[in-house]
């Protein structure tokens, strides 16, 4: 009994399909993906975050950073094996940062209302941090860096479970 070319062209399409999902799978192709390599370059290094001053979530005193939002990028460098490098500076100083590619994460009072959406990405809004009693709570990373995004949102997301890894 002769195979139905349906079938055949179905079968060679299933085939073709994984043949280039395991190629790209051997090419080391890792999605989400950071055009710049800011997670790979994080890892072990150094995390280069914008502060700007935010009542109850960022306090800069004396050129040191504190508070609930420093205290988890800490905890997050630290998942990294990485060491934070601050720089203090206006919002809008810290977006051109982020587009210039000198910053990796800028923290301040930021809300899901950012106006900065078309120049920098966004995470989503985080309700409950430890520490942040603050609503949508969002943190800006240069556009495209989904990898870093995708680790960092996921480490909030633990920490917003459990209420832990913020140091005090």
């Amino acid at each position: 009994m002769p195979v139905p070319r349906t079938l055949l062209r179905a079968v060679a399409t299933c085939v073709a399909a994984i043949a280039v999902a395991v190629a790209l799978a051997g090419c080391g192709i890792r999605i989400p993906t950071d055009p710049d390599g800011a997670l790979d370059r994080i890892t072990g290094g150094q995390l280069r975050v914008g502060a700007s001053a935010s009542e109850g979530l960022v306090a800069l005193e004396d050129g040191a950073v504190s508070g609930p939002l420093p205290d988890l990028v800490a905890a997050f460098a630290d998942s990294r094996d990485a060491t934070v490098v601050w720089t203090v500076g206006s919002e809008e100083d810290l977006v051109d940062d982020l587009e210039a590619g000198t910053l990796d994460l800028a923290i301040g009072g930021m809300s899901e209302e950012t106006p900065w959406v078309d120049r920098v990405s966004v995470t989503r809004g985080f309700d409950d941090l430890p520490g942040v009693d603050a609503g949508g709570v969002v943190f800006l990373l240069p556009m495209g860096e989904n990898g870093l995004q995708a680790a960092l949102e996921t480490f909030l997301d633990e920490q917003s479970r459990t209420g832990s890894g913020a140091r005090r």
